[in-house]
């Protein structure tokens, strides 16, 4: 565990002063930021028309109308943006030759990936906690539902994390962090639309492409619903992006 967290460090640091990160953490900020005032305002208008017709006060729910289209627009941004932030994991290693250096290092292959990782997921929940806190005002002036707002906030965690493990196993393919990027976005945007998709599909095949959706499965997250599917799915997607990771490197280290 010493090891990993050594290389997590130097991940840290090394995203900490690199102009793309910053500018990528600080645009997701200001999205997000947008995101909530916006709906803050929409939200407010339709309380002062819901007062004024009481027939609609049981639709009338923040974490419907306010916090999970929130989380939806947060995950657009970082569908957009992560493959940004784990483009240069491995693939900048391999560009300016200190790849070959990390590998004949005492760390082992896991530590190595796993140290990346755990990096790029601290990143990821500083963000989040960062561009979420203007929502605790809600709580502090209102009285919205915890449960919801949590499952919402692991659900965005876990496509996030998600996210991270196939960047990382692009990375690791190729020298070029534009390439990897490219890839890591277009692999994502792929799994995203088939949850279009299953719209149009029946019986066996409408299953298989909602299980395979990863929107699907945040939908369900969004909405206050705890499902261990759901979660499975997403853990199980990290290991398969980390395992793919470990095999392209491993293979590598060993020519």
């Amino acid at each position: 565990m010493k090891n990993i967290w050594t290389i997590a460090k130097k991940e840290l640091r090394s995203h900490i002063t690199s102009p793309i990160a910053s500018v990528v953490v600080a645009v997701f900020l200001v999205l997000s930021g947008f995101f909530i005032a916006s709906l803050n305002r929409w939200f407010n208008v339709l309380s002062l028309q819901v007062a004024q017709t009481p027939t609609y006060y049981n639709q009338h729910n923040i974490n419907q109308q306010v916090f999970a289209p929130l989380f939806h627009n947060m995950s657009i941004v970082l569908l957009l943006i992560i493959p940004l932030l784990t483009m240069r994991l491995f693939a900048e290693e391999k560009k300016i030759g200190t790849e070959e250096l990390l590998f004949t290092s005492p760390l082992s292959v896991a530590q190595i990936i796993l140290g990346k990782y755990l990096a790029s997921l601290l990143v990821l929940l500083g963000m989040l906690i960062l561009a979420t806190l203007p929502v605790g005002f809600a709580f502090l002036f209102g009285n919205p539902e915890v449960l919801p707002f949590l499952t919402g906030f692991l659900g965005l965690f876990l496509m996030g994390a998600a996210f991270i493990a196939l960047g990382i196993f692009f990375s690791s393919t190729t020298e070029n962090q534009i390439v990897a990027a490219v890839l890591t976005f277009g692999s994502l945007l792929l799994f995203w639309i088939i949850n279009w998709a299953s719209a149009s599909a029946s019986g066996f095949w409408k299953g298989v492409l909602d299980y395979v959706s990863i929107l699907q499965h945040f939908d369900n997250l969004t909405q206050g619903i705890l499902d261990t599917t759901d979660v499975v799915y997403y853990l199980s997607f990290v290991f398969l992006g980390l395992f793919l990771t470990h095999a392209v490197i491993q293979s590598r280290r060993w020519r």
